[in-house]
């Protein structure tokens, strides 16, 4: 499947893996480019831009395709040292990043001498075109549904991306939500050039993250995220857990009054106590509302092609078929779609 994305970034599908912390590390990244998807590094998990330069070396020597890196920008008071890391970048020949939180303008001269593709998270149509003004290459709209941060607008993919296509003249993908061929085939029809994936991609084998936040994921259903942090306009999709419920406790407690200093405990370095030692009630960590549609652990090469098979089965035959009018739009080739059965 040819689409802007995949010219964008030379890779063989239209599916990026999304920086995830304490996820995105090089095992992952290179089993997604491997399996023709756009593997990213999350770039801030690395403490120090040495050690950033050391996991894109690593990576290098996985997969010889495409990767990217996510850099998030966060406040300035708390501002890593990004000129050093977008120089760790650079040196090791990396071309698409994907960028995250705050804009990215300060820093869009120094990707764009070096020849890099950036790809902007936003979850607003004005968002979106703000970066489209700064010079971003492409935009990943992220719809309420996404695990993280969804903005405040709480506008979902069914709006938000065709808004986006009457809006953006740069490519962009779908991201929040996106599980399978359904996903893609959705999301192309209404205007994106492909798809993000952050929770899907959690629940692979070659993720490196505790046993246990695979198995939860594919026990989780739509129902089992919730909405954090919404007092400080800083909202976050997480996953439903014991500290989570003590968090939501204290948040209705402090109301308006809420500071981030009441939930530091249940925010505050959770995401080594999850990723790495599988304490599942150690605290707030992201999660889409897709995880009602992670029902098994497959390799990231499975995944990417049972979803591209899938895609094209709906295309082909479903779709075609409405417009054919021909038996494969029947209920039981529908019921097979719907259950991943092509």
């Amino acid at each position: 499947m040819k689409t802007a994305i995949t010219e964008l970034f030379g890779i063989e599908h239209p599916i990026i893996q999304g920086g995830m912390h304490f996820v995105g590390f090089a095992e992952l990244a290179a089993a997604v480019s491997n399996a023709g998807g756009l593997g990213i590094i999350t770039g801030l998990t690395q403490k120090t831009p040495e050690l950033l330069a050391k996991e894109i070396a690593r990576c290098r020597d996985m997969t010889d395709k495409p990767f990217g890196v996510n850099l998030t920008f966060l406040p300035t008071f708390s501002a890593p040292p990004y000129p050093e890391y977008i120089a760790a970048i650079v040196e090791g020949g990396i071309k698409a990043v994907e960028t995250a939180g705050r804009s990215p303008e300060a820093y869009m001269p120094a990707l764009k001498a070096a020849g890099i593709k950036v790809i902007h998270k936003c979850t607003s149509v004005r968002h979106s075109l703000k970066a489209e003004r700064i010079g971003c290459d492409a935009v990943s709209v992220d719809g309420f549904e996404c695990g993280g941060h969804p903005g405040e607008d709480d506008i979902p993919n069914m709006i938000l991306l065709p808004r986006a296509a009457e809006e953006l003249k740069i490519p962009f993908v779908a991201s929040g939500g996106m599980a399978d061929g359904r996903s893609l085939v959705a999301a192309l029809s209404l205007g994106a050039a492909g798809m993000n994936m952050g929770t899907r991609f959690i629940a692979t084998k070659e993720a490196p993250v505790h046993q246990n936040v695979k198995n939860a994921l594919v026990a989780a259903t739509e129902l089992d995220t919730r909405l954090i942090m919404r007092a400080l306009r800083n909202t976050e999709r997480v996953l439903k857990n014991a500290n989570v419920d003590r968090l939501l406790e204290i948040e209705r407690e402090k109301g308006a009054k809420l500071t981030i200093d009441d939930i530091h405990d249940q925010v505050a370095g959770v995401y080594p106590k999850i990723m790495l030692d599988g304490q599942m009630d150690a605290g707030a960590w992201s999660c889409g509302m897709v995880a009602g549609l992670i029902h098994d652990i497959p390799s990231c090469k499975e995944l990417i092609d049972r979803i591209m098979g899938e895609a094209e089965a709906i295309i082909r035959s479903r779709l075609m078929g409405f417009l054919d009018g021909t038996d494969a739009a029947r209920p039981d080739t529908v019921k097979l779609l719907n259950h991943g059965g092509i």
